[in-house]
């Protein structure tokens, strides 16, 4: 297992350039009170409504269900870019996905220099339009269970193009649905063509995670299990990690979040809620029961309390795509480990270090258990996650670095960044192997 990653890869000396924020809306409403750009949205929401709330909508009861409703459905709940930045899919409470083009990518003409001046340019911005989008999911009824299924996306990921055709898993908490989208003349319309999507999977699914490099098979995972898919096969699945006890009265931690490495294909992660991730070899065995390597930073004892379990669960893991790292987010912090160093994060960033004398409200409200994401940047100098209030924090994580900023997500174009003078409480002076490689999408690109 060791040098898993190659070769190390020494760090810059020179701190990494500072960010240049621009903002771009690519979805939604414009300004408070504007239509969805997608017009007809709001109609096809309303033939959506039960009769009698389309027979009443013009009451101001109905009226404002039918906002409400309209509101609840149209929040966005899942994102991700493909591996080339090109292409970006949304998901949402209604079930629909809506994929975006990127529409500001040049010609690839002239030598070498120009390109990469035209490819890393501080005016080049980004822009996406749409492109089209698609019902995924629609809500169920489980009657032997007695329990509704919601058709909201839970998430999003890309499988690789083939034949200018792109590829994309979608989950709700039940079923998992491969979709091959693609732009052709359609000379005659009949009702013979073929299904666009595929179901695959048929269970209780909160997690659909990205596919291996193989290109052929990707994992899905609940609380109790990891099971392997083959994208052409959406019969059965495999069961690979199984943490359900004999007796549920034992069970002490759940399945929180699952990963491929990005390039052996033979090595998965998962995190659990107790703080853990554990690190196993699909060659070892057909039910991987056993782990490889766990990695987890143990608390003192004297600093426990009530809340240290809780705020420990990890709700995302992502790999940097060397596969050197592992980045990791639990409620509290944001950690990067080295996958060859089992015992403690090389650092750790402090992103909700000031809610913690408020953990009782936290606690009572259910805030506590919220989940927030993480991801690393294209060219691996940065990580950045989630918070409350539309805030998002942005770390660097090259050698010698203070960067350490909180931005505002909004529909300002004119948004102001927050410089954070506070320390990551780990120094990252022994960070010098951080790659300066990689794309991200939540896997950001």
């Amino acid at each position: 297992m060791n040098g898993i990653g190659g070769e190390e890869v020494t760090a810059r000396a020179e701190p990494a350039r500072p960010l240049e924020w621009k903002f771009a809306q690519v979805f939604g409403e414009r300004a408070f009170g504007e239509e969805v750009q997608e017009g007809k949205k709001k109609a096809e929401m309303l033939i959506k409504l039960p009769s009698e709330w389309r027979i009443h909508h013009a009451t101001s009861y109905y009226e404002e269900v039918f906002v409400v409703y309209f509101f609840i459905v149209d929040i966005i709940s899942a994102i991700e870019f493909d591996k080339t930045g090109d292409h970006l899919a949304t998901g949402d409470r209604g079930g629909r996905v809506v994929l975006f083009n990127r529409t500001d990518t040049r010609d690839h003409g002239g030598n070498r220099r120009d390109l990469e001046t035209a490819d890393y340019s501080p005016s080049r911005h980004p822009e996406f339009h749409y492109k089209t989008e698609f019902q995924s999911h629609e809500p169920e009824f489980d009657y032997l269970k007695s329990l509704e299924i919601e058709e909201k996306i839970n998430k999003i990921r890309w499988c690789q193009t083939a034949n200018s055709a792109l590829f994309l898993l979608s989950t709700n908490d039940k079923t998992i649905k491969f979709w091959k989208v693609q732009e052709k003349k359609v000379k005659k319309v009949c009702d013979m063509n073929v299904d666009p999507s595929k179901a695959l999977g048929n269970e209780n699914i909160c997690d659909a995670s990205g596919g291996k490099i193989d290109g052929e098979t990707f994992i899905s995972a609940d609380d109790l299990r990891i099971n392997l898919w083959n994208l052409e096969i959406s019969s059965q699945s495999f069961n690979i990690v199984d943490v359900k006890p004999a007796n549920m009265e034992d069970l002490t931690e759940v399945i929180t979040s699952a990963e491929f490495h990005p390039s052996h294909c033979n090595m998965l992660a998962y995190s659990s809620s107790k703080g853990s991730i554990r690190l196993i070899d699909l060659r070892q065995s057909a039910l991987c029961d056993t782990h490889c390597k766990l990695f987890e930073e143990l608390e003192a004892p004297t600093s426990r309390s009530f809340f240290t379990e809780i705020i420990a669960s990890i709700s995302d893991i992502k790999f940097s795509k060397d596969g050197r790292h592992l980045l990791s987010r639990d409620y509290m912090t944001l950690k990067l480990w080295d996958i060859n160093m089992e015992s403690v994060p090389v650092a750790t960033f402090q992103v909700h270090e000031h809610l913690r004398p408020k953990l009782c409200d936290l606690y009572e409200n259910d805030s506590i258990f919220d989940k927030f994401e993480c991801c690393l940047s294209g060219d691996g100098l940065r990580v950045a996650t989630g918070s409350y209030s539309n805030l998002f924090r942005v770390f660097g994580c090259s050698e010698g670095s203070t960067e350490a900023t909180t931005l505002e997500a909004n529909k300002n174009p004119m948004m102001r960044q927050v410089q954070t003078p506070s320390r990551p409480s780990r120094s990252l002076g022994s960070l010098s192997c951080v790659g300066r490689r990689a794309r991200f999408t939540f896997r950001i690109t």
